[in-house]
This record gives structure tokens, sequence and C-alpha cells, in this order.
């Protein structure tokens, strides 16, 4: 049985995970985090320490502040479709976007920002697995019977959950490793529960692994390209947006926020 963020945690503390043990920066990948004034904008997590870096370098030009908002791309479009307050959307999977633009919550369908990679993160203790990019070693602990728990998004509403899904069906791992997965809400939280110690890994960004606090907590290894369909990321503004806003997707798409994106692993469109 798959467990959810609310039973995972439940279960935690038998595995020894009290709330407070988990690293601060992996709760910080976790959470919905934001920058107090400015426009509203709703980013998926696996952008959380590229975007704050660009944020940043945006208002030291600008002196413009942004609220930027972390979570998974799924329930931002419904929240968006429901009229929250955003005025910028990055979307881990343009799909959402396109839809969006169709059904007139967006100012026409933006544009490609990036296109993100899947890795495998472990633990750099206490693990039964090691981080080899085809799951090899993933594989035989599976088979084993030594896998305790394992991480992804929730493929639901996650984007990066449900290329999880498809890289380890692609390895003829899904149905074994179903009941031993632990979903997090977004691959922020998934890359929490993957390096807590109280799973043995997981599939999270490639690009949350370029943050130092968390080089520091795992090991990590990218999954092939072709085991999953690709991760192509969209932005657009959403109907409403002002001028700040505006400001800000333009220079998302300048020289140097691009650099950034890259610094961060993930490829940048033509």
């Amino acid at each position: 049985m798959r467990l959810s963020r609310r039973a995972f945690g439940a279960s935690a503390l038998a595995f020894g995970l009290a709330a407070g043990a988990v690293p601060r920066p992996l709760r910080a990948a976790a959470s919905g985090g934001s920058v107090e004034g400015g426009p509203a904008i709703a980013a998926a997590s696996d952008l959380r320490y590229a975007l704050e870096e660009i944020a940043a370098g945006f208002r030291a030009e600008t002196g413009q502040a942004l609220r930027l908002t972390f979570g998974s791309t799924g329930n931002f479009a419904r929240q968006i479709r429901a009229g929250a307050p955003f005025e910028l959307f990055l979307a881990a999977d343009e799909s959402y976007v396109l839809d969006l633009a169709r059904d007139g919550f967006t100012e026409g369908a933006g544009t490609l920002y990036a296109e993100g990679r899947l890795a495998i993160a472990v633990p750099r203790a206490g693990s039964a697995i090691a981080p080899d990019p085809e799951l090899a070693s993933l594989a035989r602990a599976l088979g084993e019977g030594r896998l305790r728990r394992f991480a992804i998004a929730n493929p639901d509403h996650a984007p990066y959950g449900a290329r999880a899904r498809e890289a380890l069906q692609h390895a003829g791992l899904w149905e074994a490793i179903e009941p031993k997965l632990v979903l997090g809400e977004n691959v922020g939280q998934a890359a929490q529960f993957a390096l807590s110690g109280s799973t043995d890994g997981g599939l999270i960004a490639w690009s949350l692994s370029f943050a130092p606090e968390l080089q520091a907590a795992g090991r990590f290894a990218r999954v092939p390209a072709d085991w999953h369909q690709p991760l192509r990321q969209r932005m657009a503004l959403v109907k409403g947006a002002g001028a700040v806003a505006r400001a800000f997707f333009d220079h998302l798409q300048q020289p140097p926020a691009r650099a950034v994106f890259a610094r961060y692993g993930f490829a940048l469109p033509g």
C-alpha cells in the first residue's frame, strides 16, 4: 500500500524520524515558502533553488520584490482555475499551461523556459541502495526484500511523480515497488522523504540535487531521459498580471536567468 504524506508522517516515528529531525534545508525544499511583498508567483517545486536565486537578482536589479510559492504543478493549475491571485505560473509540465491557455486563464500559451530531468536520490547513510542511473541497485534491494520505503511525488498531480512512475514502469519495477512508495505532495517533499533516512531513497528532480544542502544529505544519479516522457517546462502570465510580474516574465528569458537554470541542471530551449 502506498503511503501518502499524512500516513508517512504518522509512521515516521516508527522509523525514528521526528518532525524536528528533518534537516531544515529539506523542510524548506518541501514547503510552500514565499518572499514577502510583490506579485504572487506560482512555481513548480523543482525550481525552488534556481528561482530563488533568479528572483534575488531581479530584486537587486529592479528593487522589486516577488512572492514565490512552490508546490505541485497540478495543484497550482486547479487553484488558478478557482481564482487564486497568482500573476505568473511556472509549470513543470507544459500541458497544464496549455490547458489553462485554451480555457482563457492565461495570456496566451506563454513560453518554454527549461526541460527538467529525473534523478535517483539516496541518503548518504543507512540506505539499502546505491544511486545508479539504471536503478539496478534498487531492483536488487526490492527483489531481495531489503527495500524499506521509496519516495516519489504524487503522480496524480505532480509531473515529476508521473515521470517517476514512467521510469519505474520502464525498469519493470512499478508493480513490485508500488506498495513500498511514499508519496510527496510535490517533488520538493519527495526529496525530503528520500533523504530523511526513513526511506532508502527516491526519484526526484535533478535540479534539486545541485543545492549544496541537498548534496550534503544525499547522493544522486540522473535517470536516462528516454525512460520517461520529457519534462517540458512552460510558463505563462495569468490573466490580469501586473507590470512587475510582466517584467519578471521577461527577466526569466534573459541570459543571466537562463544561465542560472543551466547551472541547476536544466536543459534550455533554443
